[in-house]
């Protein structure tokens, strides 16, 4: 067995930690994305969220201000990830990342994953958005 110094303990703890917890994403915007009512024909332009170095940031289809960030030690713990990308949008969506996805991630392959669908009290209707990371990639995403 080999030996682990109390930095790297504390280090793997901490990833082991943040592995299980539940991450809230900002944004900002009305309704978006698929099905429903309501004008979703023009998208807000969003400022990039301030990220970490090796953060992962996800594409969101028919965006008006949602967010969806995976955080680096989240990335290295691996595990599942549910994600709340309301923001400020007044209302909620939630991707489910199984590990697998994750380490796919983390391994630089394109995932694509559906949000919940929401009605959006202010207008706009029950929709959902797709998410996906590693969007730049040239291969086509793998489903979630």
């Amino acid at each position: 067995m080999r030996r682990v110094d109390r930095r790297e303990f504390a280090r793997e703890a901490s990833l082991a930690f943040l592995s299980g917890v539940t991450v809230t994403v900002s944004g900002c915007g009305g309704g978006g994305g698929s099905g429903g009512s309501g004008d979703y024909s023009s998208p807000t332009t969003v400022t990039p969220p301030a990220t970490g170095t090796g953060d992962e940031v996800g594409q969101i289809s028919g965006n008006h201000g949602h967010e969806a960030i995976i955080r680096a030690a989240q990335l290295m713990a691996g595990g599942d990830l549910q994600l709340d990308i309301a923001g400020q949008a007044g209302h909620s969506h939630l991707i489910t990342l199984p590990a697998a996805a994750v380490i796919d991630v983390r391994s630089g392959r394109p995932v694509a994953v559906d949000s919940t669908s929401t009605d959006a009290a202010t207008g706009g209707g029950v929709h959902s958005h797709t998410v996906t990371f590693n969007a730049e990639s040239t291969e086509p995403p793998i489903r979630y």
